[in-house]
């Protein structure tokens, strides 16, 4: 698994350098970060763990599926203006010897260093020179990976594609883990998160969030893996990479005194085996389905907009509390109980 993880976001960051695939490389600046989840809490304000959300400005407590996102939305962060879809995940806090915690802020990817934090948003519809047709989302569909409850490798495992990058340096794209690294990274460290490559061709979501897709049956979508025969239709493969700037936090001496690592997710875990992702797509019309037909890189046909403009983009905070600074406990949790979640 560790080659097949490697080799895949090796192959898309070379792929988004070429030019060589029809490979969407985007960046979204981060929107809000405050406890909402109209996917796995919809209506819970606030919801039980703090998420960092990017894309469109139509993200609210609730987002109800017959309403898309492009009907609502006045703006979005990602550099592609008919993007308003909404990506988010957890939020990565530091754990101080005190047992204090403060945020780790984002930093922009290459190639996108005048965005504000949030993440690096990928659409590959195939891998190499085998060019297979895929079926855009639809309107409606949403989709959650990982779960937030994991803390062991046996877990997050049947995941596939859920891992950490200790960047060397802006450039490293190797060497990925299940597990959050367990030594100071150069140059912080990036999570990575892979969606399933097949959709049953029927449900635009599932009670889960997750049943409605799949993986491949066999290998994973950068080995060319068929899907299987209950989720028979290719869709593109969504990936995120954020990247948490843990550049402040590298002195041992700041590390927990037997040498663990000090990163905790805002769900609770210590571990990084709940790393997850959320999804609803709100593409405007039939935007990324063109994008995914016509074999390109930066598609000049899609509506795009400066990083400065989405950086402009903005949503009033609808959960007021403390989230930033140094605090007793991760909003949300029970001070001490830090893996209650």
């Amino acid at each position: 698994m560790q080659g097949d993880m490697g080799w895949g976001s090796l192959t898309v960051l070379a792929l988004a350098a070429s030019g060589a695939n029809a490979l969407l490389r985007f960046s979204c600046s981060q929107l809000v970060v405050e406890r909402l989840d109209p996917l796995v809490n919809p209506g819970l304000a606030p919801s039980p763990h703090l998420h960092q959300i990017v894309g469109g400005n139509a993200f609210n407590t609730t987002m109800d599926p017959s309403t898309p996102p492009p009907s609502l939305a006045t703006c979005t962060t990602c550099t592609f203006a008919d993007d308003f879809s909404n990506y988010w995940t957890a939020v990565l806090y530091f754990r101080s010897r005190n047992g204090s915690y403060i945020r780790v802020p984002q930093k922009p990817n290459v190639g996108f260093e005048q965005a504000r934090g949030g993440m690096t948003i990928y659409y590959i519809p195939y891998i190499g020179s085998t060019k297979s047709s895929v079926t855009a989302f639809k309107p409606g569909f949403r989709m959650l990976i990982g779960s937030q409850s994991s803390r062991t490798r046996e877990e997050t495992s049947r995941f596939r594609q859920l891992t950490y990058t200790c960047l060397q340096n802006m450039l490293t794209r190797t060497g990925e883990t299940l597990d959050m690294p367990k030594k100071p990274c150069p140059a912080g460290i990036m999570s990575n998160v892979r969606f399933p490559t097949c959709w049953d061709g029927k449900n635009l979501d599932s009670p889960d969030h997750m049943s409605h897709i799949a993986y491949p049956s066999s290998g994973t979508f950068e080995s060319y893996g068929p899907c299987p025969s209950t989720h028979p239709v290719k869709i593109p493969q969504l990936f995120y990479e954020v990247i948490w700037d843990t550049t402040r936090f590298n002195s041992k001496d700041l590390w927990p005194e037997d040498g663990s690592q000090p990163f905790v997710w805002s769900q609770g875990d210590k571990t990084g085996f709940g790393n997850h992702g959320d999804y609803v797509f709100g593409w405007k019309d039939d935007a990324l389905q063109k994008a995914m037909d016509s074999n390109c890189d930066r598609c000049p046909q899609l509506k795009s907009q400066s990083i400065a403009q989405g950086n402009q983009c903005t949503r009033p905070v609808q959960v007021h509390e403390q989230i930033d600074g140094w605090l007793d406990a991760i909003p949300g949790l029970t001070p001490g109980l830090e893996d209650q979640m």
